[in-house]
């Protein structure tokens, strides 16, 4: 495997497109990343490319907390996604990695994901309702996680968290 990391570029739209759709078994997902590209509502997108075909796919948006006397903005992680056949190779890793050099290069130091409780503590990732951050919709509390990307980022902050609007219905 000859995997590389990188931005994703426009040659990489459908490679991604077929990435999410493959991965998630719908196209969901997919749409939603396109919604969000033509929203200009992206982060961060990085593309894991093997041989010229994209293997897998990590998104990152911006998301604003609103607590009760203010707001501040963080980013979430999602949808991310790895062809099935490259699945359990560690691309997913390498790509939240990359991710998170490039999130604190850039200044950005909270991390919000929807995603298996198993899976995303080995990055840092914390259940956020005892750290008094919540979702605005209602999800069990081991799904809905937090990872400060610097030690103290959340320096207390608290509040509910709100995505980009083409998230609902996903």
């Amino acid at each position: 495997m000859q995997l590389q990391i990188h931005p994703e570029s426009p040659e990489d739209i459908p490679g991604i497109y077929e990435v999410n759709r493959s991965a998630f078994g719908r196209v969901d997902e997919a749409e939603l990343v396109d919604k969000l590209r033509l929203d200009n509502a992206i982060t961060l997108s990085l593309v894991a490319v093997d041989n010229g075909q994209v293997a897998g796919h990590i998104l990152i948006t911006p998301v604003t907390v609103d607590s009760d006397d203010s707001q501040w903005d963080a980013v979430a992680l999602g949808p991310m996604a790895v062809l099935p056949s490259y699945q359990r190779l560690g691309i997913g890793s390498q790509l939240i990695r990359a991710a998170f050099a490039e999130l604190i290069r850039t200044g950005h130091f909270v991390v919000i994901v929807l995603g298996h409780p198993q899976y995303y503590p080995r990055f840092g990732f914390k259940p956020s309702r005892p750290l008094g951050i919540q979702w605005e919709i209602s999800v069990p509390e081991d799904v809905f996680m937090v990872a400060e990307l610097k030690d103290g980022a959340l320096g207390g902050k608290k509040g509910v968290v709100r995505y980009h609007p083409a998230f609902n219905g996903v």
